[in-house]
Order: structure tokens, then C-alpha cells, then sequence
């Protein structure tokens, strides 16, 4: 039978995931990628939250659509930028737009 704990474990190790990958990857669309699985595991921790916590009300939900449409506009402006980046430098190595 699945508990709550696993899935506050899935939302755990997909937190760590994402925060690994953001601080060890010099690749842009590896760190949106990382972020995207940082915002995934917590959406997993409210909607647990929500299941099993607050049966009467819908605050978990409601925080999980935020934090959905939160991402994807992150992702689209973040995609805008580097589309910016890329037309400048023609490269994606985040090391190139050091200076």
C-alpha cells in the first residue's frame, strides 16, 4: 500500500534532483530542465499535503496550479532570454556569457 511517505519521498529525491542539477550543470536547458524538477517535487509535496492533510479544503490544489502556471511562464521567459543569449554568442555553455 502506498503512504503519504512515499510520496513525500517521490517529491524529496525530485527536489534533489533538480537542486543537483541546477548547481552542478553549465548547460542552460539542463538548468531549466533542473528547475522544472525542483517546482515538480514540491507540486508533489502540496498535492500529498492536500490528499491526506485538508480533506475540506482545496489550499494544496490551488498552490499546485499556481506553482504550474508559475513554471510555465518561467519556462517561456527563461526560453526567451536564452533564445536572446543564443542569437548574441551562438553558443549554450553558460561560461560563455560570464563576462
Amino acid at each position: 500500500m502506498i503512504t503519504m511517505y512515499h510520496y513525500l519521498a517521490l517529491g524529496l529525491i525530485l527536489f534533489v534532483i533538480g537542486v543537483i542539477g541546477t548547481v552542478i550543470s553549465n548547460h542552460f536547458i539542463k538548468v531549466l530542465i533542473s528547475i522544472e524538477f525542483i517546482l515538480t517535487g514540491v507540486n508533489i509535496n502540496f498535492i500529498t499535503f492536500a490528499t491526506y492533510c485538508d480533506n475540506s479544503k482545496l489550499h494544496g490544489y490551488i498552490m499546485s496550479l499556481f506553482y504550474i502556471a508559475i513554471g510555465a511562464v518561467e519556462l517561456a521567459v527563461a526560453l526567451y532570454i536564452f533564445y536572446l543569449m543564443y542569437k548574441k554568442k551562438q553558443s549554450e555553455n553558460l561560461e560563455d556569457y560570464g563576462e
